[in-house]
């Protein structure tokens, strides 16, 4: 069976975010190629896994771990999310030449994000 909402990233977020990019490309070996100017670092995953973030918590955000779920309609699938008892703890929005992403709690307090690597969404 096929899933319409893979996992297709995650990130390890904090309050310092070269630190952590430090700690776990000594500890599991993973090249980090840092950049732009929130010093994200993007970890490659070679031939296995999936690629993922290590950086620096967003602006009004708490530090987490989490894993990104793909989603045609960011905002849609984050209104069901809290219909369902979850939280919004990053309401949608587009990383500058990125993707549209947001987060939510579910019901007992785990951050899972969204995301659509698509095009921006036409004004209204």
């Amino acid at each position: 069976m096929t899933t319409n909402h893979p996992v297709v990233w995650f990130e390890v977020l904090g309050q310092d975010g070269d630190k952590l990019q430090r700690y776990y490309a000594d500890l599991f070996g993973w090249n980090i190629e840092v950049g732009g100017p929130g010093k994200y670092g993007e970890v490659k995953p070679g031939a296995k896994g999936i690629g993922g973030g290590i950086a620096a918590q967003y602006p009004g955000t708490r530090p987490w771990v989490t894993f990104y779920v793909a989603a045609n309609d960011v905002t849609g699938t984050l209104e069901k999310a809290q219909r369902l008892g979850g939280k919004v703890v990053m309401p949608t929005r587009r990383i500058p030449d990125g993707p549209e992403i947001a987060a939510f709690e579910d019901p007992e307090g785990h951050i899972i994000g969204l995301v659509n690597d698509g095009p921006a969404a036409a004004p209204a």
